[in-house]
């Protein structure tokens, strides 16, 4: 398997540099759509067939791994509601 960070690419050749799946033209952003949409990963997995399940749960793993420290090293970017 890719390393983590190597799964999601930016290329201002492709979709005019909007981070997609290493190999794909397949936005990162609509992985998080369909989950958001509460579709399964395996719907996504069978709308977009040039992306494998490994470097779809890799690009989950790092987004959340990123999201992690900017919540450790206290990131003023993001709007994140602290429990009490």
């Amino acid at each position: 398997m890719q390393p983590k960070a190597n799964v999601i690419v930016r290329d201002p050749e492709i979709l005019g540099g909007i981070p997609v799946f290493r190999g794909t033209r397949v936005p990162f952003k609509n992985l998080l759509d369909y989950l958001e949409g509460g579709h399964k990963l395996d719907e996504f997995l069978e709308e977009f067939p040039s992306v494998t399940r490994q470097a779809a749960i890799a690009a989950l793993e790092h987004a959340k791994e990123l999201v992690i420290a900017q919540m450790r090293w206290g990131s003023s970017s993001m709007n994140v509601c602290r429990e009490p």
